[in-house]
């Protein structure tokens, strides 16, 4: 919401000083994106007068004038003197009013003004259109001003462009902060002060110019798509361009001016937030002497032509306004229709002013990208309870601006009227949640001031009775009353204090602890930690190539904010590949990210979905960029494991094995490069590389290695403590073992079997060589080659002690993996 601070002294009393009612806004709660100066891209323009206006020599479309820009342009003697300027624009006589750029001057988009010759002659500045002002996109011709105009005075002065814009986010729980008379209210309440809001009131409605229920009818065939529907109309209406305060005031909101009839209704929508569209009445249809407006779910098939000239294919989701309930005019909430806009030959005008359901337009607005200010109010929630009052202050304006006639009454299709919120707060309550001494004088003040009813409740001692106002909401509890006063008390001058307790020591739990190791030693392992969307697209296992067995049925979300987020994910990986596909499209390389987070498992009969924790990474890159004197290797499946095994040990989990993954189980990985890892006999998840077909589905084209764990399992297996072994002080025997064993035969099935045969003695199994070749090993063959480590605990091993226990363990794994050594 852009807030203009002229507009806004006309109804608070303010700081002079911008920033420090930013400051306060900031303080409550209400974020500032930006404080901007109008018209501080305009420098060294003025106001002038065309003194003469003569043909240039030499070209047939070319003028050479003289203006008057006063003190602006002076001789030797310090007298005004009229300045040359050359000029092309069509649109202007002597004796104008218009505003001319001097030499020197500098316009929007950074344009600077210098002296210069056109066809040899001089001209020492320019005459400026709307457009190169930075208005509007008018370039016909150059801005004429009105006749009263003062002449040499600084254009950013005449024209209000002096003012400050403080551009507040407002959040979507307070649409009353959608308006400037919203905005007068927060600082009221920010700064203990009264309001003092003014709005035009009607003047001339009668009967003579005709009764509005003599000419329109209005009906609403579902009211959950408009609570609140109110026509008026205004005859009589003149065309012409707005009033340069109306002008100035929509300007600093960020809208551009039209005409006096769409102006004015930006302009009320601004002021009260209260959204309005004005139809052509001649181009409305008639039946029975009347105007039939008909407010429906729009059918399939239905087009609509909007003001942006674009023709749209409605859908049963959306709402229409309907000439007679046939013709589509308007779309409800977002945008007029072509058909009936308002253009120079329009005389009478019907005035809507409505409410409609919120979710429908958000829909509406997104499925057809058409974002509005009306739309972006209407999903916030309009008040329907002030429908009424703000197409009074739009007539007013009409008859005011206008030069138009009020028709005598309204049409109001109101079937539920909004009843205000009413609770009781209790003083103490407050202060006990609160921790604060907050005064009840304090409290019943600044409710007041934010336009709260504030009386005393009869059945409840020392309780106050509140009645919130109908454009707020959020405030219908009495917590939402706490949060309000707390939010106006300050939350920084609230004085720390440790809660109260008996026999109850402070700490974490064993689950916190242990969620805390697993990110320390992730980090520690050099990734770093996400968070990714809980919602999903309902194609993202598809994409990945994840089978949807055992992973329940999808939670779907009723109303999604957009398409590819309607339900909830199911497993973390497509938004961990998202994530990397981002960072690699915006020149990142080297990408280490990991996320601890739900994942949620729907059931056909069960209300709620199971929300099991699990712990993802996603790698690609290297650790380092290459520096000059060493070239960094790609991470690998390796790196993955590696990190895996760090983690399992921090958790001091232990018998911890990988197990070659199953290709058809495992389809978003690599084959050969992934495994189920497995500790105590329970699967704790799996490390791999992604499946190259899976990073294309999600637009990687370079390796990426996971992992994905079970946070549960890993809290179930993770030890405090393990039973402590001595440092070995004896010496051990090492022997080399070269095994030659079939090609399919793994690492961990060869391990397995060697730390069976080896029984008590063997202490340590490492692998140092494998080996292939189809003429000394064998078609089918590899040789794989173990550094054994023999060792006794209570005595040194003679050599036939090693020599026994070797036998034994070659005879029983050349036994069980049908290999052979290898000499």
């Amino acid at each position: 919401m852009r807030v203009s601070y002229e507009w806004l002294k006309t109804m608070v009393d303010v700081p002079d000083d911008p920033h420090e009612l930013v400051d306060e806004f900031v303080r409550t709660g209400t974020e500032v994106e930006a404080v901007e100066r109008l018209g501080a891209d305009i420098r060294g323009v003025v106001t002038s007068q065309v003194l003469e206006k003569v043909p240039h020599p030499d070209s047939d479309h070319l003028f050479v004038c003289k203006m008057d820009v006063g003190a602006c342009n002076v001789d030797a003697d310090g007298k005004p003197v009229p300045l040359q300027v050359v000029c092309g624009a069509q649109n202007f006589e002597q004796g104008d009013k218009t505003v001319t750029a001097l030499v020197g001057a500098r316009l929007p988009g950074g344009i600077e003004i210098k002296r210069g010759k056109l066809r040899g002659i001089e001209s020492l500045g320019m005459n400026c259109s709307s457009r190169e002002l930075g208005l509007d996109g008018d370039h016909s011709g150059i801005m004429i001003l009105p006749p009263d105009a003062p002449v040499g005075v600084d254009f950013t002065e005449y024209r209000g462009m002096c003012d400050t814009v403080i551009d507040c986010e407002i959040t979507p729980n307070r649409p009353d902060c959608l308006s400037m008379c919203g905005m007068a209210v927060e600082a009221a309440a920010v700064l203990d002060r009264d309001t003092h809001i003014e709005l035009p009131a009607i003047k001339g409605e009668s009967a003579d110019f005709g009764r509005t229920a003599d000419l329109v009818d209005v009906h609403i065939e579902d009211p959950e798509l408009c609570g609140r529907y109110t026509a008026r109309v205004v005859r009589g209406v003149k065309i012409a361009p707005s009033p340069e305060w109306l002008a100035r005031r929509v300007i600093a909101c960020g809208a551009r001016p039209i005409n006096n009839v769409v102006d004015v209704t930006n302009y009320v929508m601004f002021l009260t937030g209260q959204p309005l569209h004005a139809f052509d009445l001649g181009k409305l249809g008639k039946r029975a002497g009347k105007r039939h407006i008909v407010v429906r779910a729009a059918r399939k098939g239905e087009l609509l032509t909007t003001l942006d000239g674009q023709e749209r294919a409605l859908t049963p989701d959306m709402t229409v306004i309907t000439d007679d309930g046939k013709t589509p005019i308007a779309l409800a909430g977002v945008m007029g229709g072509l058909d009936s806009d308002i253009d120079e030959g329009t005389v009478d005008v019907l005035l809507e002013s409505a409410v409609f359901d919120a979710g429908h337009i958000s829909r509406t607005s997104r499925n057809l990208d058409l974002m509005s200010e009306a739309s972006i109010r209407y999903e916030r929630q309009v008040d329907g309870a002030r429908c009424a009052i703000v197409s009074d202050v739009a007539a007013a304006l009409f008859e005011q601006c206008c030069a138009a006639q009020v028709c005598e009454g309204m049409v109001d299709a109101y079937p539920a009227p909004v009843a205000a919120p009413e609770m009781d707060l209790r003083p103490d309550r407050v202060r006990a949640l609160c921790g604060a001494p907050i005064t009840d004088e304090f409290m019943v003040s600044r409710l007041e001031r934010l336009g709260c009813s504030v009386g005393h409740a009869e059945a409840c001692g020392g309780a106050l009775h509140v009645v919130a106002p109908t454009n707020r909401p959020d405030l219908v509890r009495e917590i939402d009353l706490v949060e309000e006063v707390l939010r106006l008390w300050g939350e920084g001058d609230v004085e720390p204090t440790l809660p109260a307790a008996r026999n109850h020591a402070g700490g974490l739990t064993v689950e916190q602890r242990r969620l805390r190791d697993i990110g320390s030693a992730l980090r520690a392992s050099g990734l770093a930690e996400t968070s990714t969307y809980n919602f999903a697209d309902p194609r993202d296992l598809e994409l990945l190539g994840m089978d949807e067995v055992g992973r329940g049925v999808p939670v779907k979300i009723m109303r999604p904010l957009v398409a590819d987020q309607s339900e909830m994910r199911r497993d973390m990986m497509p938004g961990l590949l998202r994530s990397v596909a981002y960072n690699i499209d915006h020149g990142v390389d080297n990408v280490h990210l990991y996320e601890i987070g739900r994942v949620f498992f729907g059931h056909p009969h069960r209300s709620q979905p199971d929300e099991p924790l699990f712990v993802s990474a996603a790698m690609c890159g290297s650790w380092s960029d290459d520096s000059w004197c060493a070239k960094r290797l790609p991470l690998d499946f390796f790196d993955a494991k590696g990190i895996v095994e760090g983690l399992l040990d921090a958790l001091r989990i232990v018998r911890v094995r990988f197990k070659a993954a199953d290709p058809a189980r495992y389809g978003w990985l690599q084959p050969g490069r992934s495994a189920e890892v497995i500790a105590q006999g329970e699967l704790l998840g799996w490390v791999g590389n992604i499946h190259p077909t899976s990073l294309k589905n999600f637009d990687i084209d370079v390796p990426v290695v996971a992992f994905e764990l079970s946070v549960a399992a890993l809290l179930r297996l993770a030890q405090r403590e393990l039973p402590y072994e001595d440092v070995p002080t004896l010496p051990g025997v090492s022997i080399d073992l070269a095994l030659v064993v079939d090609e399919a035969m793994t690492f961990e099935q060869v391990v397995q079997r060697i730390r069976s045969a080896g029984g008590k003695l063997l202490s340590d199994v490492r692998l140092f060589d494998v080996y292939r070749d189809a003429v000394r090993v064998g078609v089918g063959k590899k040789s794989m080659a173990f550094s054994l480590t023999y060792r006794a605990a209570d005595h040194t091993l003679t050599s036939e002690e090693v020599d026994r226990a070797h036998g034994r363990l070659v005879t029983k794994v050349m036994r069980s993996t049908g290999g052979e050594v290898r000499g």
